[in-house]
């Protein structure tokens, strides 16, 4: 019962360091989906002093409501790609992640470096199927 207490333990330290290297990151992403909103709302209120004057030489914009960017869906989707891109496990400059695939001739499963021969480079073909 203490190993997995200690494993629990562990594990929130880890989540709780994540969330700590993260959120400066996406404040300021927040920030920045605040601002365009903020430009939007800004845009409308001079359309709206615009409309007092009736200028004839200018054309009618359309500003919607609908298309806002700070929402609660989009600091979750801002969020979660944070943290996809936080913990990825190829990072530029470093080793390359030895991960399993397929033979497709043979059917079975093998590690990528596993298929080198010699000094010769590997070459990965993710071409499509259709």
């Amino acid at each position: 019962m203490d190993d997995s207490g200690g494993v629990q333990m562990a594990r929130a330290l880890k989540h709780a360091a994540l969330c700590l290297m993260l959120l400066p990151r996406f404040l300021l992403a927040a920030v920045m989906l605040w601002l365009l909103d903020f430009l939007c709302i800004r845009r409308k209120v001079l359309l709206k002093m615009g409309e007092r004057q009736d200028s004839q030489d200018d054309p009618p914009v359309c500003v919607s409501d609908s298309n806002k960017m700070f929402t609660w869906e989009s600091l979750r989707a801002v969020w979660h790609g944070q943290k996809l891109d936080f913990l990825k496990s190829a990072h530029l400059g470093e080793a390359a992640p030895n991960t399993e695939v397929v033979l497709v001739q043979e059917r079975r499963q093998v590690r990528i470096l596993d298929c080198t021969k010699g000094k010769r480079p590997l070459v990965l073909n993710f071409g499509s199927c259709s």
